[in-house]
């Protein structure tokens, strides 16, 4: 490795077969070239992740095809690769030596369905009769019996991960929110998001050929990512790699704020619709509050569809920490607008594919959004947005006051939207993130420990001197 680094075996796994799809994509050579990949990626003879090399060279090959777009037939953009999940128990209720054998059996007398039994003095829980009610843990008085879930199913707040019958995981897209929180908690990388980094590719190489432009609209977390390089490096990068025009989401953040302030200010109560796995949730969860999602696109959509409409015949790709974009593009009309999304995983694998060492190139400046366009980045950067723009709309005190709660990640969000639809929220505007602490914690993150907040709060004091009407200048504030 360069001078960054992932954070485990497996996010490197998963790196290393985008940078060799990467590589094939731009030499023409891939659907020849296919079947090598797994050799590059696995050589030698000796196996240093599963029970054989061979196993683990045809893990790679699932691994290459989600690279490639992964199952067609799978509308969900979250798959789990079957072959690669089989290392995990199964998950249960056990009882720990903490069992004291106590004469009591709270333990069996709660039990629905005769699952415990107490022998030698300890409990016993008969897996294939448990149910995994949680009663039993309940009423032990001396917390010896607890649940051991799969880290999937630990990780997925909102309840879409089982095993089915061949003990495997299994995805409730009926449920699926598209966050990716399980794709990096599974220690067996058995979980991924398709990629659709052949579609950037294909777009790079055309404009190569016909000139065609192709923009980078690059989301405001970029400033907590490749701490290796200086962030005007990376934009630099990005030109090298044949991107015709780099642009900061955060532009479509200040059009989104001082939109949404002025919805949020006329009807008075509102959920975000920025984050898409938020707006997902609300969709499958709390269908009755469906009509209270602010109507504005995201920051991703506006910034696109300006581009589009200054350039038609453009190309634009997204790039950001998120694998819920993915699932967004898909809605709608957003494909007309939207080309591509990548991550920020994605993006390091087109700079190395490509020997792009981003450390040696000159710096390039981004300027087009406000201070409180990049702050989007973090939890509780939407709700100062919309502060500023209503501040900007003129909006008295007297006449709007806006009561926010912003909800970091989907457990708080959970919280919010139950007070919500019971009518006992006491604030007024639900900024809801599917993440902990916001977009630079996403799924499609370099490196996923704890982020520094004060890191996007300096990105975004570089341009503290423009208002959120300075930066949406660009386009009529009437649209």
């Amino acid at each position: 490795m360069k001078q960054y680094k992932f954070d485990t075996a497996v996010q490197l796994l998963k790196y290393k077969v985008l940078r060799s799809v990467v590589r094939h994509g731009f030499e023409d050579n891939l659907e020849t070239c296919f079947y090598d990949i797994p050799k590059e990626v696995v050589p030698g003879k000796e196996a240093t992740m599963r029970c054989c090399v061979y196993k683990e060279r045809a893990i790679v090959e699932e691994r290459v095809k989600m690279a490639m777009g992964g199952n067609p037939d799978n509308p969900n953009i979250i798959e789990v690769l079957d072959i690669a999940c089989d290392e995990c128990p199964v998950s249960s209720y056990m009882v720990s030596d903490s069992c004291r054998g106590c004469i009591a059996h709270r333990c069996v007398d709660a039990c629905p369905v005769g699952a415990i039994t107490v022998t030698d003095h300890r409990a016993h829980i008969d897996s294939s009769k448990c149910v995994e009610c949680g009663r039993c843990a309940a009423v032990c008085p001396y917390s010896a019996i607890s649940a051991h879930k799969r880290p999937c199913e630990l990780s997925c707040k909102v309840k879409a991960i089982s095993m089915d019958e061949n003990k495997k995981a299994s995805i409730d897209n009926e449920k699926c929110i598209s966050c990716g929180s399980c794709v990096y908690q599974c220690p067996f990388g058995a979980i991924m998001d398709k990629s659709f980094i052949l579609d950037a590719v294909k777009l790079l190489k055309q404009s190569a050929l016909d000139g065609s432009r192709v923009y980078a609209t690059v989301a405001p977390s970029v400033a907590s990512q490749f701490g290796y390089a200086k962030l005007g490096q990376v934009i630099s990068g990005l030109k090298q790699l044949g991107f015709s025009d780099v642009v900061e989401v955060a532009l479509g953040a200040d059009m989104v704020a001082y939109k949404e302030a002025q919805e949020l200010v006329e009807k008075g109560f509102l959920t975000s619709s920025c984050c898409p796995a938020f707006v997902s949730y609300i969709e499958k969860s709390f269908p009755e509050m469906v009509p209270h999602i602010s109507h504005n696109d995201s920051p991703m959509v506006e910034l696109a569809k300006f581009i589009k409409k200054t350039d038609p015949t453009g190309k634009v790709v997204f790039i950001g920490p998120c694998t819920a974009k993915k699932a967004e593009r898909l809605r709608g009309d957003i494909a007309d607008y939207v080309d591509c999304v990548l991550t920020f995983e994605e993006l390091q694998a087109l700079f190395d594919g490509r020997e792009i060492d981003i450390t040696t190139l000159e710096e390039t400046v981004l300027d087009n959004a406000s201070f409180y366009g990049r702050i989007f980045a973090r939890s509780g950067g939407l709700t100062g947005a919309v502060a500023q723009a209503v501040k900007e709309l003129g909006v008295s005190p007297e006449e709007f006051a806006l009561k926010a709660v912003s909800c970091d990640g989907i457990e708080q969000c959970r919280t919010a939207l139950l007070k919500a639809s019971k009518g006992v929220l006491a604030e007024n505007f639900i900024e809801g993130m599917a993440c902990v602490n916001g977009c630079i914690g996403g799924a499609g993150c370099l490196t996923h420990g704890p982020k520094d907040k004060t890191q996007v709060d300096k990105y975004g004091e570089l341009a503290k001197e423009k208002s959120i009407k300075d930066a949406i200048s660009v386009y009529s504030l009437g649209e």
